[in-house]
């Protein structure tokens, strides 16, 4: 018994477990009902709230324990689930990895099933084609259980795995050679002891200590938790004092997480992570070799909670850390599900982790309140963390997998720069180097081995296709390049997947700015200088908009729009971009043109024309021979962290090493983001090349 959370003076005995809080028969109502929760099969209160309030024991007791079997092929696996609870619910319970991005709200018709057998209750959804519904298919968040139900995983889905298998091939071209020693945090280390006898008859853990002295290890520093201890004299007898004990290498210190019998091979697999706040990227790494065995990406599901770290801290604030960190958990383990589905590998095997992203991404999935890096001064709870285990966070690889987080230098440039720069490198040259991280925000780092100095500005998420009328990120159905004919204003363009386009993402939008500015369509402030009784000029209520693709050209039977307050949206994210490069080098008292190199990363940047982005002023007018493209440098550099001990020493050493320069106060970034608002610039003269062609 206890009291309820909203009637302090009423005793109850519902108790609701995700969340450890007591509520009265008047409060019987599930918290956080668009949230997996493994609790849900067997609770009371979501129960009752299914059956329109009716108390417990007015439930006839055979329905208190309907339970029903769920087969999913071709994996011929089947799950036990509820009555009433969602094919999603039952997949997640059995670990089958379905893509449901929204996290089961319905909204973005991913968790597509193919119903064989049986009775689920579903409603009606345009996230299914007509085609589509006739074959059957079904979104797994939406359709409720109420029978035997035997479903098939789509072939298109199927195809997917191969995909992510794919992946890892490729990417492991690239990396090749990156990583030159392998030492990962967690070590598998093979024993042969010496059996006990009357005249040696040291204790099971001083055999133990014994054995690894033998090896060369060092036991000063070494400890053990009373889980091992406990299992230790069977783990020992099992194979004949043959013995494979786990070794997490800490800073100060060691742990043995974990002896089992035998010491033939353990195999180990790692996963390096990539936290985005609009995407999350996963490796599934052999640390034997450095192989990429899989890799995979996905919609971050806590954008359901706003576009940018702010508003993602504001709705900690409201809703709490724990949820937050549900939905961020959610999509990661998602992914590993699909990296571990794809690599047909087994879980248990993953027991080395690193975890790359911004401070706010990684204060929310480690449920740290994150509110304080939004209030000045702006400070993170932690900036270096200690080695976690996996466990103790939620993720579902190894319980003992070490878990090694990226450290970042201040509450707005993070783990995923320091990432950055370890792949990059340019911290190890003479060569003064700009670069710049170009996502959600706009992480900037300039300096070199003799000196680093960091910003953020604050892009907001336009490049990635937040607050764009039809923005969306690079993937299947996204324009990504875009022409626009002089005369007739009509526009050509290339689409990701080779498909009717659905949307347009951050390469596309910079692409068309630019044609615009340089046809004459919009004059430098953004606004259209075209007559409204153009073909392509249509309005949306009171606002001009341009008509990228008519209906019948896309897959979404409407048409594409581009909006004049989308062009103002990209300006502004351009303007803080630039701005920031102009008072981070006048900090340091430089300008362009004394800068030898510069880096741009982020996934957005694969597709960028760099004329194009210099033509609205995202870039500076420079030698083109000074800029390099790097890709997604956060997940590469978690992956060289994850492989090297020498790189995770490293990646301490550059936050300790970089000077955080802070924009919100400073008046001189207010005036260059202001001079920035125009296309390219209200200084013509820092943009030649582009005055040139207008």
């Amino acid at each position: 018994m206890g009291k309820c959370i909203n009637h302090p003076d009423r005793e109850t005995s519902f108790m609701c477990m995700k969340h450890n809080l007591y509520l009265c028969e008047e409060c019987l109502k599930c918290r956080d009902p668009k949230i997996h929760c493994k609790f849900r099969p067997s609770c009371p209160i979501w129960f009752m709230e299914k059956r329109g309030g009716k108390g417990i024991d007015d439930v006839p007791a055979v329905e208190k324990k309907i339970e029903y079997k769920i087969l999913f092929m071709p994996e011929n696996k089947e799950v036990s689930a509820v009555e009433g609870s969602t094919l999603l619910d039952a997949a997640m319970a059995g670990d089958i990895p379905l893509n449901a991005s929204c996290n089961g709200k319905g909204s973005c018709g991913k968790c597509k099933l193919v119903l064989e057998s049986g009775t689920g209750k579903f409603d009606d959804t345009p996230l299914l084609s007509q085609e589509e519904k006739t074959n059957n298919y079904v979104l797994a968040c939406q359709t409720t259980v109420y029978s035997d139900i035997t479903v098939r995983i789509p072939e298109e889905t199927l195809e997917k795995k191969l995909q992510i298998a794919g992946m890892g091939k490729e990417v492991t071209a690239r990396m090749q050679g990156l990583v030159q020693e392998i030492s990962p945090m967690l070590q598998n280390i093979p024993l042969e002891l010496q059996p006990p006898t009357l005249d040696d008859s040291i204790s099971d853990l001083d055999r133990l200590m014994l054995g690894f002295v033998k090896s060369g290890c060092d036991t000063g520093r070494i400890s053990v938790g009373l889980k091992v201890m406990r299992e230790l004299a069977a783990a020992m007898r099992g194979e004949n004092w043959k013995v494979t004990a786990s070794v997490i290498k800490k800073s100060c210190s060691s742990e043995i997480v974990r002896v089992v019998p035998g010491n033939g091979d353990l195999s180990s697999l790692g996963v390096a992570i990539d936290i985005g706040t609009t995407s999350i990227v996963v490796y599934l790494v052999e640390m034997a070799d450095g192989v990429i065995i899989a890799a995979t990406s996905g919609h971050n599901r806590q954008a359901v909670c706003g576009d940018d770290v702010i508003n993602r801290i504001v709705c900690a604030e409201k809703d709490g850390v724990k949820k937050l960190s549900s939905m961020g958990l959610a999509t990661i383990n998602g992914l590993i599900n699909e990296a571990i589905d794809s690599a047909e590998v087994e879980r248990v095997r993953i027991d080395n982790v690193v975890l790359s992203g911004n401070t706010t991404m990684i204060h929310l999935l480690l449920q740290i309140e994150p509110r304080h890096i939004r209030r000045e001064p702006y400070i993170p709870s932690v900036s270096a963390f200690p080695i976690l285990k996996a466990g103790h966070i939620g993720l579902k690889v190894n319980p003992m997998a070490a878990v090694f987080v990226m450290p970042g230098p201040a509450g707005y440039v993070g783990g995923d720069i320091v990432s950055g720069l370890i792949y990059t490198g340019f911290h190890r040259e003479e060569a003064v180097t700009l670069f710049i991280d170009v996502g959600t925000n706009g992480e900037i780092v300039l300096g070199n081995k003799e000196w680093l100095m960091t910003a953020s500005c604050s892009a907001g998420p336009a490049f990635e296709g937040g607050g764009i009328r039809w923005g969306m990120r690079a993937e299947e159905g996204a324009i990504e390049k875009i022409t626009i004919d002089q005369k007739h204003f009509v526009p050509t363009f290339s689409v990701v997947g080779d498909v009717p386009p659905r949307g347009i993402c951050g390469s596309g939008m910079i692409d068309l700015i630019s044609e615009m500015l340089l046809t004459g369509m919009i004059r430098p402030n953004g606004k259209f200088n075209i007559d409204d009784t153009h073909p392509r000029i249509t309005k949306d209520g009171d606002e001009t908009a341009y008509i990228l693709a008519f209906a019948d050209e896309t897959s979404v039977d409407k048409d594409i729009l581009f909006m004049e307050s989308d062009i103002d949206n990209i300006i502004r994210s351009k303007g803080a971009v630039y701005a920031g490069f102009k008072v981070l080098l006048n900090q340091a008292g430089f300008d362009f043109s004394m800068v030898d190199r510069m880096i741009i990363t982020g996934g957005f940047g694969q597709y960028l024309d760099l004329e194009k982005a210099v033509t609205i002023g995202l870039l500076p007018d420079i030698d083109r021979a000074k800029f390099q493209y790097l890709g997604n440098s956060s997940i590469a550099g978690a992956y060289m962290t994850l492989l090297s001990e020498k790189y995770r020493k490293e990646a301490i050493e550059i936050s300790n090493r970089m000077t955080y320069v802070d924009f919100s106060s400073n008046n001189q970034f207010m005036d260059e983001f202001t001079s920035a608002l125009f296309l390219p610039h209200t200084n013509l003269e820092e943009f030649p090349s582009v005055k040139h062609m207008v």
